[in-house]
C-alpha cells in the first residue's frame, strides 16, 4: 500500500512540475519585446477622447475601434469642427499638439477629413504602432493649424 501511495505522489508531483515550467514558457513568452508592441496596441483599442478646442472650436468623441481585424478611428455623430482648406485626421506624438507649427516628425497622417461634422471613420494601417501617439487631431497643412484634439494615451 505504502508503495502505491508513493508512486501515486511521484506522479503527482512529476505532471505539477511539467505543468510549473510550462506556466513559466508561457510567461516568458508572452513578455517577450516582440509581443510586448503587440500588448500595447492592444491596449489603446477601445480608449475613446473627446476633441478639446485648438485654433477653432473642435467638438464631438474619438474612439479607437476594431472591425473585421482593422481598427479605426470613429468620430461620433457630435464631432464638429470649422471648415477650412487642406484639413486632415493625423495622429501626434503629444497629448496636446500645439496649436501652430507642428513638425513632420511628429505626426502621421491618417486621411484627409471627410466631413467637417457628424460620424466617420478612418482605418488605421496595420502596421502602426499607436503605443507611439497620444492624441488624434484635426489639422489643416496648408496654414500648419491644429484645429483640435483629443488626448488618447499615456
Amino acid at each position: 500500500m505504502k508503495f502505491n501511495s508513493l508512486a501515486i505522489l511521484g506522479i503527482i508531483a512529476t505532471v505539477s512540475l511539467g505543468s510549473i515550467k510550462e506556466v513559466a514558457a508561457y510567461q516568458t513568452q508572452a513578455t517577450t519585446p516582440a509581443t510586448t508592441g503587440i500588448t500595447q496596441v492592444a491596449a489603446a483599442v477601445g480608449q475613446s477622447a473627446y476633441f478639446q478646442r485648438g485654433e477653432h472650436a473642435t467638438k464631438g468623441r474619438v474612439s479607437i475601434v476594431t472591425r473585421n481585424r482593422t481598427r479605426y478611428l470613429q468620430f461620433d455623430r457630435n464631432f464638429r469642427t470649422s471648415s477650412g482648406p487642406d484639413v486632415f485626421v493625423i495622429l501626434h506624438r503629444s497629448a496636446a499638439p500645439k496649436i501652430y507649427g507642428l513638425r513632420a516628425k511628429d505626426y502621421v497622417i491618417v486621411a484627409r477629413l471627410r466631413r467637417f461634422s457628424g460620424s466617420q471613420s478612418y482605418a488605421l494601417p496595420s502596421n502602426l504602432n499607436l503605443s507611439g501617439y497620444r492624441s488624434v487631431a484635426v489639422w489643416c497643412r496648408k496654414f500648419n493649424a491644429t484645429f483640435g484634439y483629443a488626448s488618447i494615451g499615456g
